[in-house]
């Protein structure tokens, strides 16, 4: 729990100027009026950056000592900005203290378990205060948001189903009166989800496409927005089957699905004012002797058709389906994310987020937003003279480009087809969605990328 309090017998001290530990800024103790005090170095004033606090948010509450109540005074920060001081050390003490317990027995457990009872207050002048506690509930929101995407990711694939991912969003749905649209496989049949069918028809677990709808007290300002989510609850490749090591860290493909679904559990805590859709497809991909082949032509909802070379190339396929639905609901603005492409890794890494689209100001609201948050996206390319790496010559288009040439670039090309006329961004989160150890306030497990940019980008429409 973090609270905001007034000046008294501090724990931690955060100041400005270096710290003796490059990575969290904490000193050694030294003792001052009867208590054990710890130095936390910010480093120098005119460095300070949320993110460096996130991270000392995360060291601290990480410390093996921390333990019972902790007071951090921040009084002798100034010129930062109280609310957002408040909010960035909030956020990494919240994210560092992090743990995905559920599948482990206490002999297991990591011992003391102290970081389940620890009470911390941001120590500051009584003038701060309010400051300080909205800072505080700001963080709190976001990091909900965070938790919701990391325990969704965390499940096994044999649990978290596309079906059980619908039980726990209409879950979320009734506590945040959110509307909520379930596709299951008839009325996908029915209604021409093509994409999300093919893929599912190698798996015994029926696929779902999911909406939910947010709409604020007043009805809404500004452009309507779709968020757009892949949710591949665990991706064999089909037919094209991965290795058993690539298949390793596939429960996580679902991630772009789980952010949709912890941004739109934000959005009433927030106060957005603009009119919201989030679409989820969720599918598992596994290889049968139903499964769809390569070689296949599949319809999308939109009437487009896809031959299908690789059917390990299957995210576009699901979110062509949601991102028309996107734009028969009438989005002006549509933002996708997904796990969608091993391209992206080799090109970015883990640690960034590429982003392609067809609006320039919406990108840069997008990067702008994912500087401040720590989520740092990179713009790729979508030039038309590339199409001719999707295209077939027996229907629109293929779901690869040319192997080993900008295989990122031709899934948002793919993409781009089923858009329309709205603004729209793709996030391609790949290899951002799990880590295998600590890093800042994330791991080892699911990290929740893309949760804060897309909820406090929402937060920012009017």
């Amino acid at each position: 729990m973090i609270v905001a309090a007034e000046d008294e017998a501090p724990s931690f001290v955060l100041v400005s100027g270096p710290g003796e530990d490059r990575e969290i800024g904490v000193s050694r103790a030294r003792i001052e009026g009867g208590a054990i005090v710890w130095d936390v170095g910010a480093g120098e004033l005119s460095a300070l950056t949320s993110e460096k606090l996130r991270r000392i948010g995360s060291g601290l509450i990480r410390r093996s000592d921390v333990s019972g109540s902790v007071r951090l005074d921040v009084s002798a920060i100034t010129g930062f900005g109280v609310e957002k001081l408040a909010q960035a050390l909030t956020e990494g003490l919240l994210l560092g203290g992090y743990r995905f317990d559920r599948y482990r027995t206490s002999s297991s457990l990591p011992q003391p378990s102290a970081r389940a009872r620890v009470t911390v207050a941001l120590v500051g002048s009584p003038q701060d205060r309010e400051a300080l506690q909205a800072g505080i509930d700001r963080a709190v929101t976001l990091c909900d948001s965070v938790m919701v995407v990391r325990d969704l990711v965390n499940e096994p694939p044999s649990v978290m189903t596309p079906r059980r991912f619908v039980e726990m969003a209409e879950e979320i749905a009734s506590s945040q009166q959110l509307e909520v649209r379930v596709w299951d496989e008839n009325d996908a049949a029915r209604e021409g989800l093509g994409g999300l069918l093919g893929v599912a028809r190698g798996s015994n677990e029926p696929p779902r496409m999911l909406r939910l709808h947010y709409v604020p007290r007043d009805g809404g300002q500004g452009p309507k927005i779709g968020l757009v989510g892949k949710g591949i609850t665990f991706d064999s490749g089909g037919l094209s089957l991965k290795s058993g090591t690539g298949m390793m860290a596939m429960k996580g493909d679902m991630a772009g699905a789980a952010i949709v679904l912890g941004t739109m559990a934000a959005l009433s805590k927030l106060g957005v004012r603009a009119e919201v859709y989030g679409y989820m497809a969720l599918t598992e991909n596994l290889p049968s002797g139903s499964a769809q082949k390569p070689g296949d032509v599949l319809t999308a909802r939109n009437g487009k058709t896809i031959e299908v070379l690789n059917t390990d190339a299957e995210g576009r396929l699901v979110l062509a389906d949601a991102l028309s639905l996107a734009v028969e609901d009438g989005c002006d603005q549509i933002v996708d994310i997904a796990t969608l492409t091993g391209a992206k890794v080799v090109a970015l890494g883990s640690e960034i987020g590429a982003i392609m689209g067809t609006s320039d100001e919406l990108m840069t609201e997008l990067r702008q937003i994912g500087d401040e948050t720590g989520e740092e996206f990179w713009p790729l390319p979508l030039p038309d003279r590339y199409k001719k790496h999707i295209a077939s010559d027996i229907a629109d288009m293929k779901n690869i480009g040319k192997a080993g040439e900008a295989g990122a670039i031709a899934a948002g090309l793919l993409l781009r087809e089923f858009v329309g006329a709205a603004s729209w961004a793709h996030l391609d989160v790949a290899g951002s969605e799990l880590t295998d150890s600590v890093d800042g306030y994330s791991g080892p497990g699911a990290t929740g990328f893309g949760v804060r940019t897309l909820a406090t980008w929402l937060a920012t429409r009017r």
